[in-house]
C-alpha cells in the first residue's frame, strides 16, 4: 500500500521516525522508560522504502529494532510510546514493551526479541499465502547478524523449494551488536548467498528510500506472479548504539563521520531542495509538526494509566 504518495510526506515520516527514536533515547536516559530498546536511527530509508512498496493485505515481520518499521507502516506514535512507558493504552496493554509491539490490521506482524526469529515466521506466512492461493506477499526484515543464524539458511532453502511469496530484506547496518560485518560474513556479501538457494539476490543503497522502494517493489511483483522469493541486502548504518546505554566505543570515529554524510534524511532533504520541492520554510513547518506529534505522544503516555492487576492474571492465577 502506497501510504505516502506525496514525497514531502515521505520526508516527514522519515523525520518522525528519527525524532521518535531520539526521544526514546532521552526518556531512557532520564529513567522515565524501563526495560530496553534498540533505536533505528540512520535506517529510516529502509522502513519507508518498504512502506512505499507493499499493498493492502501484505505482511511485514520485523526485528528487535522495529520502531521505525512500525511507524512507517502506519503505527500510532502515541500507542507506541504508551507501550514503552508500560501503560495500559499501549499496543500490548503495557506488558510487551519495545520488542513485542504489533498491529496485524496494518500488516505489521510484530517486532521480535529473538535475533532472526522473524525469518521463519515470514516463511510460514508465505506458505499460508500460497496454500490459500492469494496474491499477498510476506516481507521479512532482519539484520546482518541474523543472516548468520541457522534459521536464515533453513528458511531461504525452504522458501525456494516451495516457491513461496516471501521477500527477505536484510538491513546491513555494519554491526551485529559490537562485531563489524566484515568479521562475520564470509565472501563479503549477504546478497550473494541467494544464488545458493536459487533465488535473485541484490544489494542496494539502504540510505536511498527510492532505491529500496524500487528493489522491494520489483521483488514483490515477482512474488505475486508466482515466481518465488528474493533476497535484498540494504547497505545502511546504525547511527545510534546497539541498545540503550551503548556508547559505541568499538566504532571508529572516522567511520561514523563518513556515514553521517550519508544520512538518509539529509540525503532526501538535499534531493528535494535541489528539485525545488522543499525549502527552509517548509522544512521548519514539518519539523514543528513532527515535534508536536512526539510531544503529544509522550504526554499521552505519561497520562495513561498502568495496567490493572487483574490483567496480569490467567484464569485468576498470577502469570508466571
Amino acid at each position: 500500500m502506497k501510504r505516502y504518495p506525496d514525497i514531502i510526506n515521505v520526508y516527514k515520516q522519515m523525520l518522525l521516525i528519527r525524532k521518535f527514536e531520539e526521544a526514546v533515547e532521552k526518556l531512557f536516559s532520564r529513567g522515565l522508560i524501563k526495560g530496553t530498546a534498540h533505536p533505528s536511527i540512520g535506517q529510516e530509508a529502509v522502513a519507508l522504502g518498504i512502506a512505499l512498496s507493499i499493498k493492502k493485505g501484505d505482511y511485514v515481520t520485523s526485528t528487535h529494532r522495529g520502531h521505525g518499521h512500525f511507524l512507517a507502516l502506519g503505527g500510532n506514535p502515541s500507542k507506541m510510546m504508551a507501550e514503552l512507558f508500560g501503560k495500559a493504552s499501549g499496543y500490548c496493554g503495557g506488558k510487551g514493551g519495545s520488542q513485542l509491539m504489533a498491529d496485524p490490521k496494518i500488516g505489521f506482524m510484530g517486532s521480535n526479541g529473538i535475533t532472526g526469529a522473524g525469518i521463519p515466521f515470514a516463511t510460514g506466512i508465505g506458505l499460508s499465502i500460497k496454500l490459500q492461493q492469494k496474491k499477498q506477499v510476506a516481507i521479512c526484515l532482519f539484520g546482518d547478524g541474523a543472516a548468520s543464524q541457522g534459521m536464515f539458511h533453513e528458511s531461504l532453502n525452504m522458501a525456494s523449494l516451495w516457491n513461496l511469496p516471501v521477500v527477505y530484506v536484510c538491513e546491513n547496518n555494519h554491526y551485529a551488536m559490537s562485531t563489524p560485518v566484515n568479521e562475520t560474513i564470509a565472501g563479503g556479501s549477504i546478497a550473494k548467498r541467494a544464488s545458493s538457494y536459487n533465488m535473485p539476490g541484490i544489494t542496494v543503497d539502504g540510505n536511498d528510500v527510492f532505491a529500496v522502494q524500487e528493489a522491494v517493489s520489483s521483488a514483490c511483483a515477482r512474488a505475486r506472479r508466482g515466481n518465488g522469493p528474493s533476497l535484498i541486502e540494504c547497505i545502511t548504518y546504525r547511527m545510534s548504539g546497539h541498545s540503550r546505554g551503548d556508547m559505541c566505543i568499538y566504532r571508529p570515529k572516522e567511520e561514523y563521520l563518513l556515514w553521517q554524510k550519508k544520512d538518509p534524511i539529509r540525503k532526501l532533504f538535499k534531493k528535494l531542495h535541489r528539485e525545488g520541492i522543499l525549502n527552509a520554510s517548509i522544512n521548519k513547518k514539518i519539523k514543528r509538526e513532527v515535534t508536536d506529534i512526539i510531544h503529544n505522544a509522550i504526554k499521552f503516555a505519561r497520562k495513561s494509566p498502568y495496567p490493572e492487576f487483574n490483567s496480569m492474571l490467567i484464569n485468576g492465577v498470577p502469570f508466571k
